[in-house]
C-alpha cells in the first residue's frame, strides 16, 4: 500500500496522475513527481508490519467524523486531522515533516480491509529522514486531480450549473448525437481521469458540457427526405384523385377544322375506338370518349370502318359525329356487285386517280392471293379478279393504296371458301373446276332472291345439260346480258336481239352454251351454298314478275303463261 492509500485492487490510476505507475506494496519506488529523499537513494522497508484494525464505516468510530461516503482518511502531523470533503480535495498539515509520528492511519475503505501504521519501533532503529523540504502537495492545485476513491463508494461530480437555465432538457435523438457511448459505465471520477473523453472530460475543460451539438447536415438530410416523401405522397395522391373522381381530360367544341381518317376495326368497344380516335388527335383522352359514348343512348351503335373526323373534338362531338352515316368513309361491298364498280369506290375514297386500281388488278392479279385453282383461268376471262372481292365493310380513307384494298378483299374470299373443299365438290356436281362453282354463285346472287337461290341453282344445273330438249344447253339468263353490256337492267330486250350479241359471257348466244368463262359479279354465303347445294327439281325455267315472288316452271308453255304474269305486273309499275 501506498502511503497516499491505494488499495490493493486492480484499478489503475489515470495516465495523467503524478502518483500514476506501480507504487509497489513496499515503498521500493518513489511517487511520481517526488524527490527519493532529498536526493539521496530510498530506504527500503523490506518488512512492514501491517496491523489489521476494525473496518471504519459511517458510525464517526475513533473520535473521527462521520461522512456518508466513509471516504476519510488523516496523515500524522501531530493530531492533525486531514479529510477529504464532498469537493474533493485533500487537506494537509502543514510543515516539514520528520519521519512517521505514531499516530493511526485510520482510513475507511468499503472494502472490509483497514490498514495502519503502527507506533513501533523502526525495525532498523533510525528514523526516516526527509532531506527536500516541505513535501509537494499534488492535490491541492486547481488543476489536480482529485484523491482516488475506493471502489463502490464514490460519489458523483455534481454538474456545474449554467450561467442561465435553458430550460428541461428533452434529450436528444441518437441520431443527432453524433457519436458513440462516451463511457457511461464508468463513474464521474474516472471520467474526471480522462476515461474516454466523456461528459466528465469536457466538463473538466471547462465549459458547460453535456449537450452534443446537432449535425446540421444530417438535419438537411432528413428534412429532404421528409420533404421528398411529402411530395410523392401527394403526387400519387392526386393521380389517384384524378384516375377515380377527377374529370377526364377533353376537347371542347366540334374540331379545329383539320380533318384526320380513323379506321375501327370490327369489334371495338369504347377504349379501343377511344385509344384510336386519340392517337389521331380527335379526342383528348380515352376516358372522355369513352364517358361521352356511355351517355349517348346510341352510343353502342357505332361500327366498324373508315370515319372522316377532325382533330380536337369533344369527345361528345365525336361520338355524335361517328352515329352519322355521312362520317362514314368505308367502302361497302355488297353480294351482286361487279369488280368494276368496286375499282372505281376504291379510287375515289384513297384519293388516287381514276383507273388506278383497274390497272392495278390487271397488271397484278396473281399477287394478291388468289387460290392456286384460280391461278390459271379461262382465256374468255374477262377479269380473273371477278368473284374473288369478298362483299363486306371495308375501311378505306384516303392515303391508302390500291394492293392494300385488294388484298384484304381477296383475303376474306379465300377464307370463305377454305371450309368448302371446293374442288372435289365441283367434280360431283359435273363442273370442269372450282371458279365454275362461283360462277353459278354469282348467277344465282343476280338473278333472285335469297328465299329463292335453291330453285335458281336447280334451274342453271338443268338448263346447262346439253341433253335437255328444252334448252340445249343454253342458260338464256339476263344477268349475262347485263355484265356483258355492264348494265343492271330488268328489261334486256327481245330473245331475237339477245341471241345476236356474239360474247362468251351472253348465255343468249348460241355460240356460248353452258356456264360462262368466270363469274360475272360478287356473291354472299347464302349463294355459295345454294351454288354447292341446289334444290332437287326439274325446273326448266323462272321468271321474277316482282321483288317478292319468284315463278318456277318444267315446261316452255307453263313459263309463257308466267311471262304473261311477268309482263302484266310491269304494266302496273308504268
Amino acid at each position: 500500500m501506498t502511503e497516499y492509500g491505494r488499495g490493493q485492487g486492480p484499478e489503475p490510476w489515470h495516465p495523467e496522475d503524478p502518483l500514476y505507475g506501480d507504487q509497489g506494496w513496499s515503498g521500493q519506488q518513489a511517487a511520481g513527481g517526488q524527490s527519493p529523499y532529498g536526493g539521496q537513494p530510498q530506504q527500503h522497508y523490506p518488512q512492514q508490519p501491517q496491523q489489521h484494525n476494525p473496518q471504519q464505516y459511517d458510525t464517526g468510530q475513533h473520535g473521527y467524523p462521520s461522512y456518508d461516503t466513509g471516504q476519510q482518511a488523516s496523515y500524522g502531523g501531530g493530531s492533525n486531522q486531514q479529510s477529504y470533503d464532498t469537493g474533493q480535495q485533500a487537506s494537509y498539515g502543514g510543515g516539514a515533516q520528520g519521519g512517521y509520528p505514531q499516530h493511526d492511519y485510520n482510513g475507511g475503505w468499503d472494502t472490509g480491509q483497514q490498514a495502519s501504521y503502527g507506533a513501533g519501533a523502526d525495525p532498523y532503529g533510525q528514523p526516516a529522514q526527509y532531506g527536500g523540504g516541505e513535501q509537494p502537495d499534488h492535490y491541492r492545485t486547481p488543476e489536480a486531480y482529485p484523491p482516488p476513491q475506493p471502489p463502490g463508494r464514490r460519489r458523483a461530480v455534481p454538474e456545474q450549473k449554467p450561467d442561465w437555465d435553458p430550460g428541461p432538457d428533452q434529450g436528444e435523438h441518437a441520431f443527432f448525437a453524433g457519436g458513440g457511448d462516451d463511457g457511461d459505465d464508468y463513474d464521474d471520477d474516472d471520467r474526471g481521469r480522462g476515461g474516454g473523453g466523456g461528459r466528465g472530460d469536457r466538463r473538466g475543460r471547462g465549459g458547460k458540457g453535456g449537450k452534443k451539438r446537432r449535425s446540421g447536415c444530417a438535419c438537411l438530410v432528413v428534412a429532404a427526405v421528409f420533404a421528398g416523401g411529402i411530395g410523392g405522397v401527394g403526387y400519387f395522391g392526386y393521380q389517384f384523385y384524378q384516375d377515380r373522381f377527377g374529370a377526364a381530360e377533353d376537347y371542347s367544341g366540334s374540331g379545329n377544322g383539320e380533318m384526320v381518317s380513323v379506321v375501327i376495326p370490327k369489334g371495338a368497344g369504347g377504349n379501343q375506338i377511344g385509344s384510336i380516335l386519340k392517337n389521331a388527335g380527335v379526342v383528348a383522352s380515352v376516358e372522355a370518349f369513352a364517358s361521352a359514348q356511355a351517355d349517348n343512348p346510341k352510343g353502342l351503335g357505332i361500327q366498324e370502318g373508315a370515319y372522316t373526323l377532325q382533330k380536337e373534338m369533344s369527345a361528345e362531338s365525336a361520338v355524335a359525329l361517328m352515329l352519322d352515316p355521312k362520317s362514314r368513309n368505308n367502302l361497302m361491298v355488297i353480294p351482286g356487285d361487279r369488280n368494276s364498280k368496286i375499282y372505281k369506290e376504291i379510287d375515289k375514297r384513297t384519293g388516287q386517280k381514276a383507273g388506278t386500281t383497274a390497272a392495278y388488278a390487271k397488271e397484278n392479279w396473281k399477287e394478291l392471293g388468289l387460290p392456286k385453282w384460280a391461278e390459271s383461268p379461262n382465256k374468255d376471262v374477262k377479269d380473273p379478279l371477278e368473284g374473288f372481292l369478298r362483299p363486306d365493310t371495308y375501311a378505306v380513307s384516303e392515303g391508302m393504296k390500291s394492293e392494300e384494298v385488294l388484298k384484304k378483299m381477296v383475303a376474306g374470299t379465300t377464307a370463305l371458301l377454305e371450309g368448302y373443299n371446293l374442288e372435289t365438290k365441283a367434280k360431283d356436281l359435273g363442273l370442269d373446276n372450282p371458279i365454275d362453282v362461283l360462277t353459278v354463285a354469282s348467277i344465282v346472287q343476280k338473278e333472285g332472291h335469297k328465299q329463292d337461290f335453291g330453285k335458281i341453282s336447280r334451274v342453271i344445273y338443268n338448263r346447262k345439260s346439253l341433253d335437255n330438249p328444252e334448252t340445249y344447253g343454253l342458260l338464256d339468263m339476263d344477268s349475262t346480258v347485263n355484265y356483258v353490256r355492264g348494265e343492271s337492267k330488268l328489261g334486256t330486250g327481245s330473245v331475237d336481239e339477245l341471241r345476236q350479241i356474239k360474247d362468251p359471257y351472253n348465255t343468249y348466244w348460241a355460240g356460248a352454251k353452258g356456264l360462262p368463262p368466270g363469274p360475272i359479279s360478287t356473291f354472299s354465303k347464302d349463294a355459295l351454298e345454294a351454288a354447292i347445294n341446289p334444290v332437287k327439281g326439274k325446273w326448266n325455267y323462272f321468271v321474277s314478275i316482282n321483288a317478292n315472288e319468284t315463278l318456277f316452271a318444267v315446261t316452255n308453255a307453263e313459263h309463257e303463261r308466267n311471262r304473261q304474269k311477268y309482263l302484266e305486273e310491269q304494266k302496273k309499275n308504268d
